[in-house]
């Protein structure tokens, strides 16, 4: 019986991807960082309600795709990697898959709820970015993922503007210059996450029918764009510095740049070799975390 249930939560957090909702909350703390930094009075309650929308909203995007891919085709067909591919959960069972769809929804709906109370709570003001999110949530695979442009900057938009700049909205009753400055490190920097994760399954994806940048224009262009991004992404904290935006703690944000340009030149060395990108991933996706995370750090030291 613990072995039944055990597989039963195991088919029910699989298509969640439980390991990569990690990434909420470092964007998160990231928003928390600018509010600490503006006021002193922050609402824990808020906070963590925030925390929990984020989540479930990271747990909505990620089960939406489980579905869209099964039914698409697209599992069947892609060689998943640590780092994409999806959980491969559906794959194995597909009867599962309205009961991901159920999850997909429950999760969108419960993210939906919190944002109207924050609405309440806050003020219309709040009204553009939680449309903003509740779209890129429920857009991404079936419709953003065909267009390059878009499925190159929605990740980012996400994760970055709407979570760090919603949260420091809600917390401090605001919008500021510092907090969309912040915010673009994790649009950057999860821009990246999702274009590198997207060079395994180029063959995959074009076979029914996406088109983002590893397609249109090739994988060695794209590694270009991903050294573009990550160079933004470090400019960002060393001009926010400069300018006064950012305090000088924050600059323990490019600590885990030093992973970045053995990145950048392997992703162009080894473009068209997905085994040696593989490790290229796995710092990618420290360099994608760890990054927000200290500069937050700085932003509480300060």
């Amino acid at each position: 019986m613990i072995y039944t249930k055990m597989g039963k939560l195991k088919d029910l957090l699989g298509p969640m991807r439980l390991p990569f909702l990690i990434l909420t909350p470092a964007c998160v703390v990231l928003g928390l960082g600018t509010a600490i930094w503006s006021s002193s009075r922050i609402n824990i309650f808020h906070f963590i309600l925030l925390l929990l929308g984020a989540i479930s909203a990271h747990i909505s995007v990620n089960t939406f795709n489980e579905y869209f891919d099964l039914k698409n085709g697209l599992d069947f067909k892609t060689t998943p990697t640590p780092f994409s591919g999806g959980s491969g959960t559906l794959l194995e069972k597909p009867e599962l898959s309205h009961k991901t769809l159920i999850t997909a929804c429950m999760a969108f709906a419960f993210t939906a709820i919190i944002g109207l109370y924050f609405l309440y709570a806050k003020g219309l003001s709040l009204l553009p970015l939680g449309i903003l999110g509740l779209l890129l949530v429920f857009a991404y695979t079936p419709w953003l993922a065909y267009n390059p442009f878009l499925c190159l900057v929605a990740p980012g938009l996400g994760f970055g503007p709407v979570m760090v700049m919603g949260t420091h909205f809600v917390l401090t009753g605001e919008y500021s210059l510092t907090a969309f400055m912040a915010s673009l490190i994790p649009f950057f920097l999860v821009c990246n996450l999702l274009l590198l994760n997207q060079f395994p399954d180029v063959k995959a994806d074009q076979s029914v029918g996406r088109k983002h940048f590893p397609i249109t224009i090739g994988r060695r262009a794209s590694s270009l764009i991903y050294s573009l991004f990550l160079v933004s992404a470090y400019l960002t904290i060393g001009l926010g510095v400069y300018f006064k935006y950012f305090p000088k703690a924050t600059l323990l944000g490019l600590i885990p740049a030093v992973l970045a340009v053995p990145v950048c030149i392997g992703s162009f060395r080894y473009a068209e070799n997905i085994k040696k990108l593989i490790p290229l991933m796995a710092m990618n996706v420290i360099i994608t975390i760890a990054t927000p995370v200290l500069f937050a750090i700085g932003l509480f030291i300060q």
